[in-house]
């Protein structure tokens, strides 16, 4: 970077009067993709306006109707479910219905019998008539998939929190589990920190049992096929081979019902040392967080946890939950819908990387801004992950503040957008839009020339911490997962309340194949062990067809096209087989619209 020399990207509208406005040949290539050049003159406008005031951007992150439907089961929980906010969920809700007459995890999608029974039994607490036709409708359709016989354990809950059924018939969540040693193999560090975040407070929960009783006539009663002591067995979606004699099936169903016994003769030596375990634990975690986690289910057991406990409305502890939940709302006028969490690092730095590619120059005043904002934000902490890695904290969260979960695809991103800082912006090539002019200003002086140099300096700080932790993050395999090392002890998907199927947080392509492309653009090519020991993860992991999974995207073209760009990142050759494999799925899959 020149520190002293300045690079400007102007709108049309806003043009040096020392730099006359370009006009293109009409047969030329630049002229023919002008409307191209003009849409990302535009997009690039709209995004500076978009900006914050701290110098982040953060859109709205869309979920399905449980988040409506479980904040509606918690207001109902504490005797709210007729205030103004609960009506507008409602009404969301409803939009959110199928024709059918259930609610999907996704718009078309299939019927979801556990967020259709919540949908149900939220709209029915609120006041919807249950002999109205949406409420007919859905109840065709849940009975249909099977009736509240078939919820998922964390339904269950909620369906035990408003005493439709007794707690006996949850699975029982022992927070004694918070002084399992971490050398143990089952212990509170083996399991994904989303899972561990949302078990703490679910153990207390389980304990303690609170319970509002409603009237009958406002339950659900009319959805059982069968009486909850005779529903199915609860299971992890996709775990089989696991039902054996000597299983691990077998294995937590039987810790299952010892637990239940020792609850019924009350035979429970730790309970007392464990509930204060879990509540440390728990609330230690609030801190320089939005909330634990900083994300809606484990906001939503934690309030229900210090309830239990006796805290009262008032207290800090429960004021945090309330006003972190509550910031995830975003109210129209007649409807309210809620963000499961906040994306402003993740918006951020895939911004920074549109407008570097656009042609904003590293020193363009938004940019500055927002590359102090995220060097601001870099967690210097040791959290949960440092129960299994010996490192120097450094990296990135998703949230505004989650300084115990920074992750691994977060980290990436930023490193990625961070590296376009240390580039001159292009400053005549094809890919800047005609509607935006260059002019050169030399006016920088000491003092500018002075917090250029410091800001390249934190830049180059910050992503040697990154890259340092990153790789301190690599598993056993080859790949990286999101939260945490080695996270894939698969037996754990048979405990009973992994039925959420996402109790561990193994190595995936995707994430691997991030962790490459930032590797790339600092340098890392296939000299480094780190990025030899992807790769052979990667080769390993292509599916027959040519494809690779991708956890955090739409399978399974976000999984390939991530991987295509990670492994060419690091030096992989475009006609080695791999890449002409995941080339060709991909131009396989193209529909005819284009994309």
């Amino acid at each position: 970077m020149k520190l002293g020399h300045r690079v400007r990207l102007m709108p049309t509208d806003d043009v040096s009067p020392s730099l006359p406005p370009f006009t293109a040949p009409e047969d030329s290539p630049y002229a023919r993709q002008a409307p191209l050049r003009q849409a990302i003159g535009r997009t690039r406008s709209w995004l500076h306006a978009e900006q914050h005031g701290d110098g982040f951007w953060v859109g709205e992150l869309e979920g399905d109707s449980i988040l409506e439907s479980e904040y509606l089961l918690l207001l109902a929980y504490l005797g709210q479910e007729h205030s103004p906010i609960a009506r507008k969920c409602a009404a969301y809700m409803l939009e959110l219905q199928q024709p059918e007459g259930g609610w999907g995890q996704y718009p078309g999608g299939e019927i979801d019998i556990s967020a259709s029974v919540k949908a149900y039994f939220a709209l029915k607490l609120v006041g919807q008539d249950p002999a109205s036709e949406p409420m007919l409708r859905a109840r065709r359709a849940i009975l249909a998939a099977g009736g509240a016989d078939r919820v998922n354990s964390f339904t269950r809950f909620y369906l035990a929190l408003l005493g439709q059924i007794p707690y006996a018939c949850c699975p029982e969540v022992p927070p004694e589990a918070v002084l399992l040693p971490k050398w143990s193999p089952i212990n509170l560090y083996r399991v994904s920190a989303w899972s561990r975040t949302i078990i703490v407070p679910l153990s207390i929960m389980s304990a303690l049992r609170p319970v509002r009783e409603i009237d009958s006539q406002r339950g659900i009663r009319e959805l059982f096929l069968e009486t909850p002591e005779n529903w199915p067995p609860l299971a992890c979606p996709g775990q089989t081979g696991g039902k054996g004699l000597l299983s691990w099936d077998r294995f937590f169903r039987g810790i299952d019902g010892l637990l239940k016994t020792c609850r019924r003769w009350n035979v429970l030596p730790l309970r007392r040392r464990a509930l204060k375990q879990a509540k440390q634990w728990m609330l230690e975690r609030f801190e320089a967080s939005d909330g634990l986690g900083a994300i809606f289910p484990p906001i939503v057991w934690s309030w229900i946890a210090l309830d239990a406990l006796g805290y009262p409305a008032e207290s800090p502890e429960v004021a945090c939950c309330r006003e972190q939940l509550e910031g995830l709302i975003l109210e129209d006028t007649t409807t309210a819908r809620l963000q499961p969490c906040k994306s402003p690092v993740w918006d951020t730095a895939i911004t920074l990387r549109a407008l570097a590619a656009s042609g904003s120059a590293p020193d363009d005043e938004a940019v500055e801004a927002a590359v102090d904002w995220l060097l601001n934000n870099e967690i210097r902490r040791a959290g949960d992950w440092a129960a299994t890695v010996e490192a120097q904290p450094g990296g990135w969260c998703f949230e505004h503040a989650n300084e115990f979960y920074p992750d691994v695809d977060d980290t990436a991103m930023v490193l990625l957008a961070l590296r376009h800082q240390l580039d001159e912006a292009q400053p005549h090539g094809d890919s800047l839009p005609p509607t935006l002019h260059i002019f050169h200003d030399s006016a920088a002086n000491v003092a500018t020339a002075r917090a250029k140099a410091e800001r390249c300096t934190r830049i180059g700080a910050a992503a040697q911490r990154a890259i340092d932790w990153m790789l301190a993050m690599q598993n056993k395999d080859g790949g990286w997962g999101a939260f945490d090392k080695d996270n894939d002890r698969e037996f754990l998907c048979h405990v009973p309340f992994a039925d959420h199927n996402a109790m561990i947080d193994p190595s995936t392509p995707d994430l691997t194949a991030r962790v490459l492309e930032a590797l790339g653009a600092w340098g890392y090519d296939q000299t480094s062990p780190a990025v030899r020991k992807a790769l052979d993860y990667l080769r390993a992991t292509q599916m027959a067809d040519g494809s690779w999974f991708g956890r955090w995207g739409v399978n399974f073209i976000y999984g390939t096209w991530q991987t295509l760009v990670g492994m060419t990142a690091v030096g992989v050759a475009t006609d080695d087989p791999a890449i002409v494999a995941g080339a060709n799925w991909l131009i396989c899959h193209q529909q005819p619209s284009g994309g």
